[in-house]
């Protein structure tokens, strides 16, 4: 059994690391400072914590001047407030001027559970990493959102990371390597690939498992950095296996799927299913309720890789 956590945790912590490491780091928060657990760096550096309320396109403007005087500021709200409510300044002040700002957003998907439409956030991949000079990360569990926390603050420029509220397993290690822009290989497989960021990832591995019961090899990547995107890995998944499946706790247009399939067509096209949220709000229930009810479950990736291999 794997051991739960919820990557916000993660995020928490790699703040903290952050914050020991370099004087320099500050965070801002928009109200929401417990449930991004940005309140560890603010039980630790008090001093450095700025709380903003509820005005998310003031704390992204004010990170962008801090930003100017040299300190490396995360901004920090849930993910539908610091994707789409703030937009507009992410854009102009924020990505236009390539400056060093970090944005970290909670609540990613529909697994929030009984919050609802208004606070689950599922269009935050698409939004952002439309976005020139921005990059995006969308790590799978609470030891890999740390280490890209960490990342996030040793890299120059705008960063968006997207994490979650509910404990989820564990599947990586402290030894496992962290690189920005640069996918992990989970299984091995030589019928199809399924490509997966966040919580997909565990979805996916369980899939890849139960499948292989059945006598199909499924290779299992984990994409965490959405973008810069992976492009040599994903070039050598199509020419290896065939067949792609796609993977995601986010709408289908313009997300993590469009990233993939963007990147296949130009050098290496092969059938490609995508799993993901189609074309729907959020709404309220358990998370569990949430995920079968949206088709973001293993047995749903199953039968996306059963539908993908008719076509190969």
């Amino acid at each position: 059994m794997y051991k739960l956590k919820a990557t916000r945790e993660g995020y928490g912590e790699g703040l903290v690391v952050l914050g020991e490491r370099n004087p320099q780091v500050v965070v801002l928060s928009a109200d929401l400072t417990d449930s991004t657990r940005a309140s560890m760096f603010k039980e630790r550096f008090p001093e450095r914590f700025f709380t903003m309320g509820v005005a998310e396109a003031d704390m992204i403007g004010i990170a962008g001047g801090l930003s100017l005087v040299g300190k490396i500021p995360f901004c920090c709200s849930l993910g539908v407030f610091a994707s789409g409510r703030v937009w507009d300044q992410v854009r102009v002040t924020v990505c236009y001027s390539n400056l060093n700002v970090k944005i970290g957003g909670s609540h990613g998907g529909v697994s929030v559970g009984a919050d609802g439409a208004s606070h689950q956030s599922i269009e935050e991949i698409s939004l952002m990493r439309v976005l020139p000079n921005m990059k995006v990360i969308v790590p799978c569990d609470a030891i890999e959102t740390r280490k890209a926390t960490i990342r996030a603050g040793e890299v120059t420029g705008p960063v968006y990371l997207r994490f979650g509220r509910p404990p989820v397993p564990i599947i990586t290690t402290e030894d496992t390597p962290f690189i920005l822009g640069k996918a992990i290989t989970m299984r091995e497989g030589k019928d199809v690939t399924i490509f997966a960021c966040g919580i997909m990832v565990y979805e996916a591995l369980e899939a890849a498992e139960e499948l292989n019961r059945k006598g199909i090899s499924a290779r299992v990547i984990n994409l965490h950095t959405v973008k810069p995107i992976d492009e040599e890995i994903i070039f050598k998944a199509a020419r290896d296996t065939g067949a792609i499946v796609t993977a995601e706790e986010h709408q289908l247009s313009g997300g993590f799927g469009s990233a993939v399939a963007e990147v296949v067509v130009k050098e290496y096209p092969v059938p490609v299913e995508m799993v993901g949220i189609k074309d729907r709000f959020g709404a309220s229930g358990s998370p569990e309720e949430l995920m079968q009810d949206y088709g973001l479950t293993r047995f749903d990736i199953i039968r996306a890789v059963e539908r993908v291999l008719k076509r190969k």
